[in-house]
């Protein structure tokens, strides 16, 4: 009999801090209900995140199954996303959820970040409405982010749970299969344990990489994959989003063991001890903007040195921030700095601006004109319209590799020394082909520039050894430096804003679920 298997998703990393995510940014980027959802799962190139796709191939490859695609959402890391939208999109999964049954399982493509205008636990309110539905015996897998806040809720409600183990995020695609392989266990009579650690740690995601030897979050991921141990199902070490500012914030281990409760919890506590230990690695490290700056101009002044990567960490769309702080752009402009690619900026008015004056004229670039968020602030500089596209695309590396994309009308202008690409969509510049859609050669810059955290790792390590990658302290609404957010809801204390914090670490186990 071909098993029935419900599809849905609810993907967003909320900014306590940025202005409030609306319907418009989720239809922007990815809001799919029925066969669209399933549509797009095996089209060539996807919007939808690869989560998804993965599943349904592997499941395809490996069983006799029809899928239920209910709903999947996702929109770009924004601010908290608007209740009522919110509670709609809920109401469609039930309502969805419902009619489709009877369903044999549930698989679940969530970021784990979000919070709304209301509601701390959101990613919880999915999962728990998931599992009323469809009742206590039938398995549901989900799988989030890194950098997913991980609540009791979401953990309680679903059979396991399983995080992405890279960032930046290039095995989501194998977490998706990964989670058909587990859902397909659990459907032969699989009956896990699951143990769960949260330590008193909010991390930036700066600290957060898991290339080896970049501190002791990635050690802790390198430790569980070289477990081996035929009795685990899963170990997902889930980072957390500092700028969440919830209750449930805290870098938590889950370990998820074919019914041996001593082993998930001994493995837990064998996992997050050495990170304790190592603990002052979560105090971020960066370049001051000053020298910064002196490094792109002694770069662009001197071809024997090699060009270098400057990370604008503070402005990272992909943790919510706007794409358009002026701190970086400014400065350099005001040194003089040569050779200088950066993007992508997002203003759709001068996007827009250089679309109307057209490729070769002269433009009075207004940058932020209209933007009222805090750090958002306008300047203007006379500039050169080098070229202009419609901003659609299919990524070649890293996260974006084999999907689609669309930055809105953009543009690419020269200001003095500095090439800059304009966006409208917001975006997180981590593609190389957000530059090269315009003919730049990013081998032959002297310095990039970029509004990225990290996923441009990924993406532009073709170019750029990490150790001529720099992250540019500048303000911002992703700064690493958490001592400059007003926190009203994080447990404290908690590392790295309370240094002297103490912990005992203790595990707590799963529940059964409960007919």
């Amino acid at each position: 009999m071909s098993l029935r298997i419900a599809l849905l998703g609810f993907a967003i990393e909320s900014n306590r801090y940025a202005p409030v995510s609306t319907r418009e940014d989720f239809v922007s980027r990815a809001y799919l209900a029925g066969e669209d959802l399933l549509r797009d799962a095996r089209s060539p190139a996807p919007r939808m995140t690869p989560e998804i796709p993965a599943f349904v191939r592997r499941m395809d490859a490996t069983a006799d199954w029809t899928p239920v695609p209910i709903l999947f959402a996702n929109a770009e890391s924004g601010g908290p996303v608007e209740h009522a939208f919110f509670a709609d999109t809920l109401e469609q999964f039930e309502t969805r959820l419902r009619a489709a049954l009877p369903v044999d399982a549930v698989y679940i493509c969530e970021h784990g970040a979000a919070i709304t205008t209301e509601e701390d636990d959101p990613d919880g309110l999915v999962f728990e409405t998931v599992r009323r539905i469809v009742g206590p015996s039938i398995p549901i897998v989900a799988t989030v982010d890194l950098h997913a806040n991980v609540s009791d809720r979401m953990v309680d409600q679903v059979d396991t749970l399983i995080s992405y183990r890279r960032n930046p995020h290039v095995d989501m695609a194998e977490r998706g299969a990964e989670a058909a392989d587990v859902l397909r266990e659990l459907l032969a009579g699989l009956r896990v344990a699951v143990a769960h650690v949260r330590m008193p740690v909010c991390a930036p995601p700066t600290q957060l990489l898991t290339a080896p030897g970049t501190g002791p979050y990635a050690d802790m991921i390198q430790k569980a994959e070289a477990l081996n141990d035929p009795r685990i199902v899963n170990v997902s070490a889930v980072g957390g989003f500092a700028y969440g500012d919830t209750p449930k914030n805290g870098l938590t281990v889950l370990v998820t063991t074919r019914g041996d409760a001593e082993l998930a919890a001994r493995t837990a506590l064998d996992l997050v001890t050495p990170a304790w230990r190592d603990r002052a690695a979560f105090f971020p490290r960066l370049m001051p903007l000053d020298e910064a700056v002196a490094l792109a101009v002694a770069t662009g002044s001197d071809p024997a040195r090699p060009p270098v990567l400057l990370a604008d960490v503070a402005d990272n769309p992909g943790g919510g921030a706007r794409g358009n702080t002026p701190y970086l752009l400014q400065a350099l402009l005001k040194a003089g700095a040569r050779g200088v690619i950066a993007g992508v900026v997002t203003d759709p008015e001068l996007a827009a601006d250089a679309h109307a004056a057209g490729v070769g004229k002269p433009l009075r670039a207004r940058f932020n004109r209209s933007e009222t968020t805090r750090y958002s602030e306008p300047f203007e500089a006379d500039a050169t319209v080098v070229a202009l596209r419609d901003g659609k695309g299919v990524g070649r590396r890293g996260q974006l590799a084999g999907c689609s994309f669309d930055l809105g009308a953009s543009a690419l202008i020269a200001v003095d020394g500095i090439h800059i690409v304009v966006i409208t969509h917001r975006h997180q510049c981590h593609e190389p082909t957000f530059f090269e859609m315009f003919g730049l050669d990013i081998a032959a810059a002297r310095t990039v520039v970029v509004k990225s955290r990290g996923h441009f790792r990924a993406a532009f390590d073709e170019f750029f050894p990490p150790e001529r990658i720099h992250s540019v302290d500048a303000p911002g609404l992703t700064s690493p430096i958490l001592s400059r957010f007003d926190f009203r809801r994080l447990p404290r204390p908690v590392v790295p804003l309370d240094p002297d914090t103490e912990w005992t670490p203790t595990v707590r186990m799963r529940p059964a679920f409960m007919e």
